[in-house]
């Protein structure tokens, strides 16, 4: 999907997205970090005055409130849905990022990161303990291709597996790589881009992810028609019965912040659970987790004290399960919970709904 007529140019800022924020405040109280703070500067709002300071000249890019502005936003794009003015904050901190993220200021864990999914045969490698996980089939190449997320198909092979159960009608290319939502989160926007039209050209049709991430930067590239959600797709179609011992559990769900706020795609998760135990909604279940791709390495205190309350309600709700539909909110959860030795277990939801899909 190209970005039409409001279209960035190289290291520069869409301007008429920057034009539309009328500085309302709407996006105050959906902000985490605002939260955090009371400091309007680390609102949206305070942060695209910066960037229009930054856009006018009158402040640097290596001014030290921009550069840490840029980087405490945890771009969970919380702010979006809330704004009366329809300003895509989302793509408004990717550019901005792109801006002041050059290769000499860029932390060395970050440039680690996008150095491991920068090339196909990375991804490739880091897949290889796991390959058998996610093999391919005999599906043809009109099949819908289910996307094997980096870092997922190494951490978490499980995931993959528990899609292929429930549809083994996914074909699945162990050779793809990075969608490149992370170098568009961080600061490299067009390389981001590039990765994702790769991707749509390897994998003709639908393609279909467990990440809601990755769903949101490849739908923003490739057009909302070639790329669907795990939850969204399956659900028309799923059938369940109650887990061997008929124990309805109680589970809660942590919304993917770019899923929800980037495509709207919160309910069918939802839906999904109530078939296969007592869905509890948390609080702040539609509130980033602190996980934000890389915000929880880059930023680890200010992750933990994010998380710190979404841990709280877990415990209060006392649920069994928490389910999650991205890789990086389900590491954050994991550890967290461990951290306070925790009874409840985090799984994403392709796990939960294979474990009790009917024969």
């Amino acid at each position: 999907m190209s970005r039409g007529p409001e279209e960035t140019s190289s290291r520069g800022f869409t301007g008429v997205l920057l034009e539309r924020c009328i500085s309302c405040g709407f996006c105050l109280a959906a902000c985490p970090t605002y939260a955090q703070t009371k400091d309007e500067t680390s609102s949206p709002r305070g942060r695209i005055h910066l960037m229009r300071a930054l856009e006018s000249g009158e402040l640097a890019g290596d001014d030290p409130t921009m550069r840490e502005e840029a980087s405490f936003c945890l771009g969970c794009r919380a702010c979006e849905p809330v704004c009366p003015a329809g300003v895509q904050y989302g793509l408004l901190l990717e550019e901005w990022r792109d801006r002041l993220w050059t290769r000499t200021r860029r932390p060395v864990r970050l440039s680690m990161l996008l150095w491991a999914v920068n090339r196909r045969w990375r991804v490739r490698l880091m897949g290889l303990p796991v390959r058998h996980a996610q093999r391919a089939d005999g599906s043809g190449a009109e099949s819908p291709t289910l996307m094997l997320g980096c870092f997922e198909r190494v951490l978490f092979p499980a995931v993959s597996r528990a899609a292929r159960r429930l549809a083994p009608e996914l074909r699945v290319d162990p050779g793809q790589g990075c969608c490149g939502a992370l170098h568009a989160h961080n600061g490299e926007l067009e390389r981001g881009r590039r990765l994702a039209l790769e991707l749509g050209e390897r994998s003709p049709g639908t393609i279909v992810t467990t990440s809601g991430g990755c769903a949101a930067h490849l739908a923003s590239v490739l057009g909302r028609d070639r790329v669907e959600e795990f939850s969204g797709w399956l659900a028309p179609t799923y059938e369940a019965v109650l887990p061997p011992d008929g124990k309805r559990r109680r589970i809660a769900l942590q919304d993917s912040c770019h899923l929800r706020n980037g495509l709207g795609g919160h309910n069918a998760a939802r839906e999904l659970i109530t078939l296969v135990g007592d869905y509890v909604e948390l609080p702040s279940a539609a509130a980033c987790c602190g996980a934000a791709g890389t915000y929880a390495i880059l930023r680890p205190r200010d992750s933990r004290r994010i998380l710190d309350a979404k841990l709280d309600e877990i415990e209060a709700a006392r649920v069994d399960i928490v389910v999650t539909v991205n890789a990086g909110c389900m590491r954050q959860l994991r550890q967290g919970l461990r951290r306070r030795r925790a009874t409840s277990r985090v799984v994403h939801l392709a796990e939960i709904l294979a474990q009790a899909a009917a024969p």
